[in-house]
């Protein structure tokens, strides 16, 4: 287990913003895991976890605690079960399974960051996410400072929410099992309109996982949601704002704002998200209240790939980062009455 003390933490975020930490661990396996956590909560030490680092926006001044740099390794494949360590690198392990000719996650290809963290934000993108297919999640439990085995259900899966997320303090990922589909070599049916038109099929259609996991690397990439060191467009957390889900009441509401600033023929997007409630897009709003790609002149600005994505052009403090984040926030609440909520975690700083 590496220690280093007064250690950046900078590189080990996609944004490659923050400050130090006090002290870094590097643990490789669950048991210098769960040892790491222990020490900390025996001591009373603040502790950070940290992954692959692409969910992550660290205050400037740094972290004044252990942060833990979660590098397990383990890939398991029985069958169509998948078990990966939290530390395994996601967008590698999609790869393998596309390679092995299994269905389920294919159209999660390109996500930066670590196994590990996929249940905690139940990440998604282009028609899937992975509480579709997770069935169980090992983790460590520091309030009864055991490992401990939670299904499906116990993870309380929602939209880019889940049990881990609701209660930060409590669980550690240590390993993540999967319950993939063999269909003889095609994808799982595809759920998003972009990623079938690109492919030149209908929505429900099954297509080569290959061509599937290529068509949406394309589409990432487009995007600047692929990880590339030279591309300043990928210095960023992705998506840094979730899609607001509304109630119908606030939907109506929305729409009328929407009408009074764009005019009647304007129509917002619109996806359901469960009884009573409509699920609208937040690069839409930021788009529309004026904060196009490439907007900003500082060090910190949006994407010039996509509007959804704040990036860091090379230069920037995380205090530019929040302070176009805020921008975009108050933009879009003045103009549609909607309050964007943002997706990465955020240490020692908030919006």
């Amino acid at each position: 287990m590496q220690e280093l003390h007064d250690a950046p933490l900078a590189p080990l975020t996609t944004f490659r913003l923050g400050g130090p930490a006090t002290r870094l661990v590097t643990a490789t396996t669950d048991a210098e895991v769960i040892a790491a956590v222990r020490e900390a909560d025996d001591t009373g030490t603040p502790l950070l976890l940290i992954g692959g680092g692409s969910n992550l926006v660290i205050g400037d001044k740094g972290f004044d605690g252990t942060a833990l740099h979660i590098a397990t390794r383990g890939f398991r494949l029985d069958g169509t079960t998948l078990e990966l360590a939290a530390g395994e690198i996601w967008t590698d392990a999609v790869a393998r399974t596309v390679e092995a000719g299994l269905a389920g996650v294919e159209c999660l290809a390109g996500i930066p960051g670590s196994a590990g963290a996929t249940p905690i934000q139940n990440v998604g993108a282009y028609g899937q996410e992975v509480s579709a297919t997770i069935t169980e999640v090992t983790a460590y439990d520091r309030r009864s400072r055991e490992t401990v085995a939670l299904s499906n259900a116990d993870c309380a899966f929602s939209y880019r929410h889940s049990r881990f997320k609701a209660e930060p303090e409590r669980y550690v990922v240590l390993r993540v099992r999967f319950e993939l589909e063999d269909a003889g070599g095609l994808s799982a049916p595809l759920r998003y309109a972009e990623t079938a038109r690109a492919l030149g099929v209908e929505a429900g259609d099954r297509v080569p996982l290959a061509a599937a996991r290529q068509t949406v690397l394309k589409l990432r990439a487009g995007k600047g949601m692929v990880l590339d060191p030279e591309d300043h467009d990928t210095w960023s957390a992705g998506s840094f704002f979730t899609n607001p889900i509304l109630t119908d009441e606030e939907f109506a509401a929305f729409r009328s704002r929407v009408a009074e600033r764009l005019g009647d023929a304007a129509e917002p997007p619109a996806f359901p998200a469960g009884e009573g409630h409509v699920k609208t897009s937040a690069a839409w709003l930021i788009d529309r209240a004026g904060f196009t790609k490439g907007y900003g002149s500082g060090p910190a600005r949006i994407s010039t790939k996509h509007t959804l994505a704040l990036t860091n052009r090379g230069e920037a403090t995380t205090e530019d980062l929040l302070a176009l984040a805020r921008e975009v926030v108050a933009g879009v609440h003045e103009a549609f009455g909607v309050t964007l909520v943002n997706e990465p975690v955020t240490v020692g700083v908030a919006l």
